[in-house]
């Protein structure tokens, strides 16, 4: 996971940005996030700054939407 970008993602677009972005890459393989890579990988990121973001809206600091998306990813893991 890539924090750095994630953050910058969080910061530069909203939620439905985010998910524009998202949807632009599954549909074209492209998106207007200036995003590129594999698929899987650019969604995967997409996903979670849009995550960050939402967290960040809902009154959280970027630190703290981080580690809440940090622990969600660990939870769905298992661990």
């Amino acid at each position: 996971m890539n924090i750095k970008e994630i953050k910058e993602l969080a910061n530069r677009f909203t939620k439905e940005q985010l998910e524009n972005c998202i949807l632009q890459t599954i549909e074209t393989g492209k998106n207007e996030c200036e995003i590129d890579g594999d698929v899987l990988e650019v969604v995967n990121t997409l996903a979670k700054a849009q995550t960050v973001r939402e967290l960040m809206e809902q009154g959280m600091s970027q630190m703290e939407a981080v580690r809440e998306l940090a622990r969600r990813i660990r939870q769905v893991q298992g661990g």
